[in-house]
């Protein structure tokens, strides 16, 4: 069941008309989901993992749902099952393999950094610290930023609940051509006013990410006297820490993106349900005007209080992932799985350069296509011209 909604999930992805909507990194959330789904149980995952029947339902999927689009999203299907699915299988393959790599990798680096133990340990706190410190701020803003966003959101809608029921007062005889405006405009306010929270509260993620490189690169320069002939690894180590915590600034936009179109799914229907009362009597529509306010303010709440302290647990998770690091380098690490972040960042490259060789290629292959165009159209004028010249004698 799991691996049909995520063969699904791939499909819809792929063949949407709009290029925008197609993304690499769409197409690799729904890859690495899924794998991870299987990689508890690693036999298990290749079982699953069959070539054939992957590529039977994602061809079953895209055949289906591909109508009548754009031959740029039929040109991405015909080359992404394919590819997705070698990749994936690959996944289960490549797992173990680099997870023995990352094991050695780990050992050779916490053994050359073992006489410095205490400082380098001391170096990563120092710079958790500095991570917070940078973060605070942000994260207050943020929370700010929700409130001051949800107040005013709910100080741009009440008026409208207000003026409804003013208008039925005043309005009795004529109640559909009064308050239908008023409905409509409701709910181009409600669409336009999410739009602007969410530009409002998503950028704050691409600002946590910019503090994380400098973060990242900070603890490499102030580890890499220790690390000196494993500077590579340590390098390697550190991308892995960047990739996860850049992830996290990701999720934490998404998650913002999503609260937000979940408010305009749950307001949306308050104003349906008015315009729906307008061909109702008369009581229906006073009392769906009277809880109307009370609605969206409720609405717009539940809004604020879930989405009030994603900064805050944005901050505590790139901490915990410094920690991990900390751990990871420190002289009594145990068996810690860090290979995972490595295969996902590996699956991601892997997805992200075959969007861009296949644009690539699509934009060599259209400007090929330019001299071709304009040499037929040339040879129309010639066989225009030829026409005109041989009825030029009958004309005579």
């Amino acid at each position: 069941m799991f691996l049909k909604a995520v063969v699904l999930t791939l499909a819809l992805v792929a063949v949407t008309g709009a290029r925008a909507e197609v993304s690499a990194d769409q197409v690799a959330t729904v890859m690495w989901d899924y794998f991870s789904q299987l990689s508890n149980n690693a036999k298990e995952a290749v079982e699953h993992l069959q070539k054939s029947e992957l590529t039977q339902q994602l061809n079953a999927l895209f055949q289906d749902k591909l109508g009548e689009v754009n031959t740029y999203a039929g040109d991405l299907q015909k080359k992404l099952v394919p590819f997705a699915t070698e990749l994936h299988e690959r996944l289960a393959k490549d797992s173990e393999k680099l997870k023995e790599e990352i094991r050695k990798e780990l050992e050779e680096l916490r053994a050359r950094l073992l006489p410095h133990a205490n400082e380098v340990s001391q170096k990563i706190g120092d710079n958790v610290r500095e991570l917070q410190q940078r973060l605070e701020p942000y994260a207050d803003q943020l929370r700010t930023q929700v409130n001051t966003q949800a107040e005013q959101l709910r100080r741009q809608l009440t008026p409208y609940a207000e003026r409804m029921e003013r208008v039925l007062r005043e309005n009795a005889d004529s109640l559909q051509a009064s308050l239908r405006p008023h409905a409509d405009e409701l709910k181009a306010k409600i669409d336009q006013n999410v739009e602007e929270l969410k530009g409002r509260l998503t950028p704050y993620a691409d600002e946590f990410k910019v503090k994380i490189d400098q973060t990242v690169e900070e603890l490499r320069r102030s580890l890499a006297p220790y690390a000196q002939d494993t500077q590579e690894k340590l390098n390697h180590q550190l991308e892995g820490l960047a990739f996860q915590m850049k992830k996290n600034a990701e999720e934490l936009k998404a998650r913002i993106s999503a609260s937000a179109e979940e408010l305009r799914q749950r307001l949306a229907p308050l104003a349906e349900d008015v315009r729906g009362n307008l061909r109702g009597n008369t009581e229906g529509l006073q009392k769906s005007l009277a809880e109307l306010g009370g609605h969206l303010d409720q609405q717009v709440e539940e809004f604020r209080r879930r989405v009030e302290p994603y900064g805050e647990n944005f901050n505590k998770a790139l901490v915990q992932q410094m920690e991990q690091l900390r751990q990871k380098l420190g002289p009594h690490a145990g068996d810690v799985e860090g290979h995972l972040s490595f295969l996902e960042k590996d699956l991601r490259d892997k997805v992200n350069s075959f969007f861009s060789t296949f644009k690539e290629k699509e934009s060599q292959d259209k400007t090929l296509s330019l001299p071709e165009l304009e040499q037929q159209q040339e040879q129309q004028q010639e066989q225009q011209q030829e026409q005109v010249q041989m009825l030029a004698p009958l004309e005579s």
